[in-house]
């Protein structure tokens, strides 16, 4: 091989993390406000504090993976839960920004606050390197979320006949508890099983703590669960009202229990049950 062609190719292989095995571009980036991370800085740290669950490759084989549940994520298949995109759509850099700052309660993920935010958008940029899919496809565009209405007993009451007519209480529960009649037969897209969330118990959710990030996920799905998007069977009012009713389920103080436990105390026998039998109103 002639000096100049030799250099050439290993400059192409300079390109990828592998030559010959798996193509990994190293020159990914991400950006998040004024932050730039580089996935060559966040090699390192996810060598250290990431590869034990998600697996050098990040296959999700790593040496800690046969003890957790949920299964920690498989970012060669490049989909997320949480996304402020359309369903179907990588996320955005601020998407996987948020997930690895906040963390997913229930889960071994744990919020990594401690590492400085270029760390973290470090990371992020690494991570994107586990799948061509981000060398082929940008990020869809974030899906808008309107003005908030306040919450009314005759909102949480549609949003109750809604939670009944959209059959979320076959893997919810009635109740919120996560025991529906489909619950144990949930699995994910990787065919590991996979639980409901409990709103009973639960006082976060797995992408957020805010009624808008309850609303993001009802018109954005959760990709890879059997968790839809709703965005084209909901309207902006309608998922308000579904919030503000999952809301009362929660044990929490929250403006729409509050307002909701007024009301039951005098009109709750004039429910139908929700289930098989009921039709939520």
């Amino acid at each position: 091989m002639r000096p100049q062609t030799r250099w050439l190719t290993l400059s192409a292989c300079g390109a990828v993390l592998l030559c010959g095995g798996a193509v990994r571009v190293v020159a990914q980036e991400a950006h998040v406000d004024r932050l730039t991370g580089r996935a060559a800085a966040g090699k390192p740290l996810y060598t250290r504090y990431c590869a034990g669950c998600h697996g050098d490759e990040g296959d999700s084989r790593g040496e800690n993976t046969q003890w957790i549940d949920p299964k920690p994520r498989d970012f060669t298949l490049a989909t997320f839960k949480c996304r402020s995109t359309p369903s179907g759509t990588l996320p955005t850099d601020q998407d996987l920004y948020n997930s690895v700052t906040r963390g997913f309660v229930t889960t071994n993920m744990p919020p990594w606050v401690a590492l400085t935010p270029h760390n973290r958008i470090d990371l992020v940029a690494y991570i994107k390197t586990f799948s061509a899919r981000w060398s082929t496809a940008k990020p869809g565009t974030p899906i808008a979320i309107p003005p908030e209405p306040a919450p009314t007993v005759q909102g949480i009451l549609h949003g109750r006949e809604l939670f009944q007519r959209l059959e979320c209480w076959k893997c919810h529960g009635a109740a919120g508890h996560g025991d529906g009649p489909s619950a144990k037969t949930l699995t994910d897209n990787k065919d590991d099983p996979i639980r409901p969330y409990d709103f009973q118990t639960g006082t976060r959710f797995m992408c957020g703590t805010t009624n808008q990030d309850l609303y993001r996920i009802f018109m954005t799905g959760l990709d890879g669960s059997p968790m839809p998007s709703f965005a084209d069977q909901l309207q902006p009012a309608q998922a308000w009202d579904l919030v503000h009713f999952l809301r009362t389920l929660q044990p929490l103080k929250t403006p729409e229990a509050t307002i909701w436990r007024a009301w039951f105390t005098t009109h709750g026998r004039e429910l139908k049950p929700i289930g098989q039998e009921g039709g939520g109103q």
